[in-house]
Parts: C-alpha cells; sequence; structure tokens
C-alpha cells in the first residue's frame, strides 16, 4: 500500500516548471542577445572612430531642395487654389460642406448667430439636452455626471470653449461614423475587404497625431474646416477594427439559423448581426469619441477654436495656472463623454438584470424629461439670462491661480529634487544615447538600425527598417530623427520598467488590479496635450518635459498589457514552480515574465508608439527636434516644407518601430 506513495511528485513538477523555458527557446534568446550585443559593440568602436562625420546635421532656419520644393508647392497650391478643377470641384468642395457642418453647430450652442447675441441653445439648453441624452442612452447616475460636469466647465469660465471644442467634436464623430459603421460591417462580412483594409488601419493608427495636420492644411487650409477633417481621419479607424470585430464574433450558428429561415443578407445583417453586435459597436463609438477629442485639442495648432487654443495659448506663454485651468476642462469633457458612452453600451442588459420598479416607468418619465428638456431649450433660446452662463468664471481664476502657487511652490522647494532627478536621468542616459545617434556617421546608425531590426524581427522587418532609414536620410531631418529617436528610446525604456513592475504587481494580485486599473483606465481617457502641464511646472520647458509626460501617457496601456500578460499564466504552471520551492523573485523572473514575452513585446510595442506621438507634442514645450520642426512649419511660412519632412520624417519612425515591434512580437509568440 505504500508503494503507491512513492510516485516522483517533486521531479515531475521540476520538469514543467522547465518546461515554461525550453532549452531551445533559452539558446535562441541567448543566441539573438550575443547579437544584439556584437551589433553594439561594433557601433561602439566605429563610433570611437568616426564621430562627428557624415551625420546630416542640418541648422534649424536651413533648407535642404525637398524643403524648398515641398515649399514651392505649397505656394504653386495657394496660387492656384481657385482655378484648378481639383480644387474647385473636390478639395474646396469637400472643406465647404465641413465648414457649412462645423459653422452650423457652433451656431448651434457656442457661436453668436447672424442677428442674435448668443447661440441658438444656450447654455441652459445645452445642459438640459445633455442630462437628458445621458439619462435616455444611459441611467440617471450618468445623467448627474453630465449635468455637473457641464455646468464646471461654465464654472471655469470656459463655456464658449467648451462648446467649441464639442462642435468640433461632435461634428468629426458624425463624420467619421457615417463612414466607418458601414466600412466596419463591409471588413467584418468581406474577408477579401478585411484584408485590403487593415494595413491601412495599421499605418493610420500608427501615425502621430501631429502628423496629420501639415498635410492637410495644404488641401483645405487652416481653420476648423482642416481641424475637422484631420480629427475624422485620426477618430475612423478604432470605429472600423471594432465594428469589423463586433461583426465578426456574432455566433455563426445564430447566422445558419437565420439563414435557414429564409432571411436576406439585408434581414439577417439588420436583424441579426447588428443587434447582437450593438454593445461592441457602440465601444467603437466610444473610442472614436475619445480620438476626436484628443485630436480636436491638437488641432488647435491649425486655427482651431476650443480649449486647445487655450492650452496651447499658455503652454507658449509658460503660464501654467491658465494652461491647467483649461486642461481640467478637457479632462472633464472627456470623462463625462466617456461615461456616457460606456453607459450607453451596457444599458441594455443593466436594465434586464436590474430589479428597479421604476424601470417600468422609463417611458413615461423618458417623456417627462424631454418635455423639461424642450422648455430648457426654449428658454435658453429666448432669454439671455438662460443663454449666456452665469458669472465670471470665479472657479476658474480660482483654479489658475492655485495651479499657479503651486508652481511656484514647486519651483522654489522642490527645484533641487527635480533638477538632481533630470540631470541624472539626461546625463546619465539620455545625453549619451542622443551622442550616439546624432554624432556617428548617418550609414552606420542606418545600419545599425537595420541590424536590430533582423534580428528581433526577421527579414521583413530588416527590410522595412532598411526603407525607412534611406526615406527617412531623404527627408534632410535626419540629425533630428535621431534626437526625436533617443529620446523616444529612452522614454520607452522607463516605460517597460514601470510597465513591468506595476503590471506584475496587477497580474499576480486581484486587489491590486482592482484598486489601479480605473486610475489607468481613466488616464488613458485624457488628451496628450494634458499631460504636458504639470510636468512644465516641475521640470520647465526642457526635452525632459516632453519625456516625462511621454512615460506618464504611455504607461498606462504598457501597464494593462503586461498584467494581462502575467494573469495568463497558466495556473498550473505557476503551482508547480511554487511546489518545486521557487520564491517570489523566481517565479516572477523565471516562470512568469518569460511566460508573458508575448504581453511583454506587444507592451513595447504600444508604448513605443503611444511614446513617439507624445514626444512629438513636446515640441510645444522644449523638446525641440522633430517636435518642434512641426510646430515651426505652422507658424513660419518658410519652414513649412521643413515640417512636412519633419511630419513624414515622425511617420517613418513609427512605421519602423511597428513594423519590428510587431515582428518580435510574433516570433517570441510562436
Amino acid at each position: 500500500m505504500t508503494v503507491a506513495v512513492e510516485k516522483p511528485e517533486k521531479p515531475e513538477k521540476t520538469e514543467t516548471v522547465e518546461q515554461a523555458v525550453p532549452p531551445v527557446a533559452r539558446a535562441r534568446g541567448i543566441s539573438r542577445r550575443m547579437m544584439l550585443a556584437a551589433i553594439l559593440v561594433v557601433w561602439l568602436v566605429l563610433f570611437a572612430v568616426l564621430r562627428g562625420k557624415q551625420t546630416l546635421t542640418l541648422a534649424a532656419a536651413d533648407l535642404t531642395d525637398l524643403h524648398r520644393w515641398f515649399n514651392d508647392v505649397n505656394d504653386s497650391i495657394g496660387a492656384n487654389r481657385n482655378s484648378n478643377p481639383l480644387f474647385l470641384y473636390f478639395f474646396n468642395e469637400i472643406r465647404l460642406v465641413i465648414d457649412t457642418l462645423v459653422t452650423f453647430v457652433q451656431e448651434l450652442i457656442s457661436q453668436p448667430t447672424p442677428g442674435r447675441p448668443v447661440p441658438q441653445i444656450g447654455w441652459l439648453g445645452v445642459v438640459g439636452i445633455a442630462g437628458y441624452v445621458s439619462w435616455a442612452v444611459g441611467n440617471w447616475r450618468v445623467a448627474l455626471l453630465t449635468v455637473a460636469g457641464f455646468t464646471f466647465l461654465g464654472l471655469q469660465g470656459l463655456w464658449q470653449e467648451s462648446m467649441d471644442t464639442l462642435a468640433l467634436t461632435l461634428s468629426a464623430v458624425f463624420v467619421a461614423l457615417l463612414f466607418a459603421i458601414p466600412l466596419g460591417v463591409w471588413a467584418g462580412l468581406s474577408d477579401r475587404f478585411n484584408r485590403v483594409v487593415t494595413p491601412f488601419l495599421d499605418f493610420m493608427q500608427t501615425m502621430p497625431t501631429f502628423v496629420y495636420l501639415a498635410p492637410l492644411t495644404l488641401f483645405f487650409l487652416i481653420g476648423p474646416a482642416s481641424a475637422t477633417i484631420a480629427t475624422t481621419i485620426y477618430a475612423a479607424p478604432p470605429a472600423i477594427r471594432i465594428t469589423a470585430h463586433a461583426i465578426r464574433s456574432v455566433p455563426e450558428t445564430t447566422v445558419e439559423a437565420a439563414d435557414s429561415l429564409g432571411a436576406t443578407r439585408w434581414q439577417t445583417l439588420l436583424k441579426v448581426l447588428l443587434p447582437m453586435s450593438r454593445r461592441t459597436v457602440v465601444m467603437g463609438v466610444n473610442q472614436t469619441i475619445m480620438a476626436a477629442l484628443a485630436m480636436v485639442t491638437i488641432a488647435a495648432l491649425i486655427n482651431a477654436p476650443g480649449l486647445g487654443a487655450t492650452v496651447v495659448q499658455a503652454l507658449q506663454s509658460l503660464d501654467v495656472g491658465t494652461a491647467f485651468n483649461a486642461g481640467l476642462a478637457i479632462v472633464v469633457m472627456a470623462i463625462v463623454l466617456d461615461r456616457v458612452t460606456t453607459a450607453a453600451s451596457g444599458r441594455a442588459e443593466t436594465a434586464r438584470r436590474s430589479k428597479n420598479p421604476f424601470l417600468k416607468w422609463r417611458r413615461h418619465l423618458l417623456i417627462a424629461g424631454g418635455v423639461a428638456a424642450a422648455v430648457l431649450v426654449y428658454l435658453s433660446h429666448t432669454y439671455v439670462w438662460a443663454a449666456e452662463f452665469p458669472g465670471e468664471g470665479g472657479t476658474g481664476s480660482t483654479i489658475s491661480k492655485a495651479a499657479a502657487d503651486v508652481t511656484t511652490w514647486a519651483q522654489d522647494n522642490l527645484s533641487g529634487l527635480t533638477n538632481a532627478f533630470r540631470d541624472a536621468l539626461t546625463n546619465g542616459l539620455l545625453n549619451p544615447f542622443q551622442t550616439l545617434l546624432t554624432d556617428s556617421p548617418w550609414w552606420l546608425v542606418g545600419a545599425a538600425l537595420v541590424a536590430v531590426g533582423t534580428v528581433l524581427g526577421g527579414w521583413r522587418a530588416g527590410a522595412t527598417a532598411a526603407v525607412c532609414v534611406g526615406l527617412l536620410v531623404g527627408t534632410g531631418v535626419w540629425s533630428d530623427g535621431m534626437t526625436t529617436l533617443a529620446s523616444t528610446a529612452v522614454a520607452t525604456v522607463l516605460v517597460m520598467l514601470l510597465g513591468v513592475v506595476l503590471g506584475v504587481w496587477m497580474g499576480r494580485s486581484e486587489l491590486v488590479d482592482r484598486l489601479v486599473r480605473p486610475t489607468l483606465d481613466a488616464a488613458q481617457v485624457m488628451p496628450p496635450f494634458v499631460y504636458l502641464v504639470p510636468f512644465l511646472a516641475l521640470f520647465g520647458a526642457t526635452r525632459f518635459t516632453a519625456i516625462v509626460a511621454a512615460v506618464v501617457y504611455a504607461a498606462p496601456v504598457a501597464i494593462k498589457i503586461i498584467a494581462d500578460g502575467v494573469r495568463a499564466v497558466p495556473e498550473t504552471t505557476v503551482e508547480a514552480a511554487t511546489s518545486s520551492g521557487c520564491n517570489t523573485w523566481q517565479l516572477i523572473t523565471k516562470v512568469q515574465l518569460p511566460m508573458s514575452r508575448g504581453a511583454l513585446t506587444l507592451a513595447t510595442n504600444q508604448g513605443l508608439i503611444y511614446v513617439l506621438s507624445m514626444v512629438v507634442v513636446g515640441g510645444l514645450v522644449g523638446a525641440g527636434a522633430l517636435g518642434y520642426d512641426v510646430v515651426a512649419g505652422f507658424s513660419q511660412g518658410q519652414l513649412y516644407g521643413k515640417g512636412l519632412a519633419a511630419g513624414l520624417a515622425i511617420v517613418l519612425l513609427g512605421v519602423m518601430f511597428d513594423r519590428i515591434t510587431q515582428a518580435a512580437a510574433r516570433r517570441t509568440s510562436a
């Protein structure tokens, strides 16, 4: 009877732990690391010999032939805009239609109309409509949040700016969904179309927000129309992707049942596929609204009105108090729009599960609420007191003054600590890496990037890197591109360090996950501009400000991906490692992180893209390099061509990073 107890339990479990990191994978990983180390050694040796030669450095005011050609094209388009048939009957018509839409919405809620000193619907009507719609698509809690949020915007003294931002956002979302939903349905129904459209969506989502602005001003001039078109293009991909995913997620058995009952394709689509995918489609609408709000604020650089313009002006004058107040208004609007659309996606299911006795009276209550909202709209249309927000924004003045006081206190009392941290990171990591990139011959850096891409992602990733390097040289902003690359790489390293620490902690503890995840979700709602404000107060207008803001902006997505990857490690493997005597550190480093390599690589991919976007936005607060080139191109006519080339360089860096890290993720998963 005792013989049965002599099973080799411990050796079997030890063997299971070893399977978490197979010998072949370990050997391959070591080999790949050795190849990367060899590339770095060769690079450093050649750098020591060739430092400062063939660096393609270009002064801030200097232009290349490509930049001058872009300037000539811009001038030529401006001269022929009213005579060229392509502009007369295509681009100008599109701009006119979009401008008419934006003007209509602005005159409805934000701008005075001809013959009236106030918009058609004043603040009381807007608050009433917003509260009613939030209640109708969500619940009474969301309605209260909406009313409180919109009222707070007025108390800040930013009612008109907020309504301008809302008008541009609603216009862009309307146009985006007009095209995105049908395209998403088509992609969900057709494998061929899905294969065709996916690379375009990848490319559109890889490009940082800045990059959309310069080319569109070439065809649509600066102003609200260009801002809306840029926002539409930027905000459409999430809706297309998520709608396609929703259609494809409908169970095949349900579709077959509809077909067997004689339903036509249109009946199946309208009666089965769309109703069953409604919740996921609404989530796509949510993502489109969030992307549109982020883009509308950045579009202030091309003369779009609203809160973004207030933030840009304040950042350029280093007025932290005003920037903070406007940034807070953007956050409030983002939270309200996010909560409303999130509640809308789950309202039907929540209503089915709810035992609330008032649900049977919901239709009657909604009718009464609609009447009340109509009364508020009438009052705001008729009476000035209900059209103009009362008061002079005393709350906003208080917030601005408090933010300015905190900034002054921080600069007086924390400057030693913040400057020491900034200098240590800048001198210890950023400057050496930037020197290596900018002082090495361009061909050496290019060869190193191609070699790294090939080692990590395979020959296709290496070929993509080679093409991107060649085109990057052709843009004429190689040196600035390398400076941006250095900042992006350093920020990404910091993002991954933060992501691994917090991601592993969240992945191992459900309590920590429940406590931290809501904060990460809220952080992802905020547009990029908002992150610059507090760090401008702490670190001043330097490239370090942009790097820290980029880390905080990109960290939430990386943390969540890593946390999900760690949580996905099979429980049996963790138990086997624990029973074989692994302590917590060994369990994390020998089992959970190695088995989450796919998630780590994906987190690196997303972190790079987010960081690149934010580092470029940091051009507004002294980050320099490509971000400065793009901003200068908008503000100085003679530098337009250089700004356009800098935008192209940003795209090339984004595509190169994205292709290499995605290929590395696929190889790691395989």
